[in-house]
C-alpha cells in the first residue's frame, strides 16, 4: 500500500499554547481518513500545516513519499472552511474562472460537475445555491488539476440531512471512480462512519489514536467480554465449542458475540474446563461512547 501522507512529530505553537503536539498521521492511497476531535482540538490547524497555509515549529511532513512539499502539494486539493465562490456566476462559470489558476479544460470541468452532481444547474447562480450545493461546488473546485488527495475541513457542518447525503455521495464517487484519497475533519460521527476507512482521533492537539474502520467496529461489537488468567488457552477452548467467527481475542480479554449463549453458561463451561475467570461482563457497542472516551 502506498503512503501518500505521513507526518512525524508535527508541532505548532501559538505563544505558550501548543495547538498541535507531536502529531503522527499516516494516510494510505485510497483511504477516506476521518479526522475526529472537538472544536479547538487542533484539526484545522493540522490541516493548515499540511497545506502550507501555516508553518510547523517542529516535525516533518511527507506527501507521496517526498519532502519536496512545494512540488507535492500540486497533487493536493483542499476545502478549508467555506468555499470562496463568485456568487453571480453559475457552477460552470465558477469552475472556468478557477481553472485558470488550477488547470483543467472544458471536458475536465464538465466531468467534475457531473461527479459532484452539479451538471444540471444550468444558469442558476451560485448565490442562489443551497448550502449543500455550495459545498459540493467547493469540492469540485478543489478537484481542478486532478489531485490525488483532497483535504476537507468540516464539509458537512451546518448541512441538512439531504445536503449531508449529497456530500457523502460525492465523496464516495470521487473515491471509487477517480481513486481520490480523502482527509476529512468532522465531529458528526454517525455520518463519517458511513464512509470512513480509517480514523485519526485528536484531543488537545495530541493524536490519541489511529484506527481502521474494521478494527473500530470490532471493538464496538455487542457481546460478552471475558477476562481469564490465560487468554490464549481460554480463546482456543471457546473456539472449540462455539463458531470461530463469534470469538474475538484481544490483548487482555475475549469478546464473544453469539446470541445463542448466555454469560452464565459461558462462565460455567469455562470453569468446568479448568479456566479461571477473573471477569465476565456484557459489552454494549457504541461508536459514540468509544469516541467520547477518547476526545473527552
Amino acid at each position: 500500500m502506498q503512503t501518500i501522507l505521513k507526518t512525524e512529530n508535527l508541532t505548532k505553537r501559538y505563544g505558550s499554547k501548543i495547538a498541535v503536539n507531536k502529531v503522527n498521521i499516516t494516510i494510505e492511497k485510497g483511504d477516506i481518513y476521518g479526522f475526529i476531535g472537538k472544536n479547538g482540538a487542533g484539526k484545522t490547524t493540522t490541516m493548515r500545516l499540511l497545506l502550507g497555509m501555516s508553518f510547523a515549529d517542529e516535525g516533518n511532513i511527507e506527501l507521496f513519499g517526498s519532502k519536496d512539499l512545494n512540488r507535492a502539494r500540486h497533487r493536493v486539493g483542499a476545502l478549508i472552511e467555506a468555499p470562496g465562490l463568485y456568487k453571480n456566476c453559475t457552477a460552470y462559470e465558477n469552475m472556468k474562472r478557477f481553472s485558470i489558476l488550477y488547470g483543467g479544460n472544458d471536458q475536465d470541468i464538465r466531468e467534475i460537475l457531473s461527479l459532484v452532481g452539479l451538471e444540471n444547474t444550468g444558469k442558476k447562480k451560485a448565490g442562489d445555491f443551497s448550502l449543500g450545493m455550495r459545498q459540493r461546488l467547493g469540492i469540485g473546485l478543489a478537484m481542478l488539476g486532478n489531485p490525488d488527495l483532497l483535504i476537507l475541513d468540516e464539509p458537512i457542518n451546518g448541512l441538512d440531512p439531504e445536503g449531508i447525503k449529497e456530500i457523502r455521495d460525492s465523496i464516495i464517487r470521487l473515491n471509487e471512480e477517480k481513486g481520490v484519497s480523502f482527509m476529512i475533519s468532522s465531529h458528526l460521527l454517525d455520518e463519517l462512519g458511513k464512509i470512513v476507512t480509517k480514523y485519526g482521533i485528536i484531543r488537545d492537539g495530541c493524536l490519541v489514536e489511529e484506527i481502521s474502520s474494521e478494527e473500530l467496529h470490532r471493538r464496538c461489537t455487542d457481546g460478552i467480554r471475558i477476562r481469564t488468567t490465560d487468554i490464549d488457552k481460554s480463546a482456543a477452548f471457546l473456539t472449540s465449542i462455539l463458531s470461530q467467527s463469534s470469538i474475538q481475542k484481544h490483548e487482555d480479554y475475549i469478546l464473544v458475540s453469539d446470541d445463542t449463549v448466555s454469560a452464565a453458561v459461558l462462565n460455567q463451561k469455562l470453569v468446568m474446563a479448568g479456566h479461571l475467570v477473573n471477569e465476565i461482563t456484557m459489552q454494549i457497542g457504541s461508536l459514540e461512547n468509544y469516541f467520547i472516551e477518547r476526545i473527552g
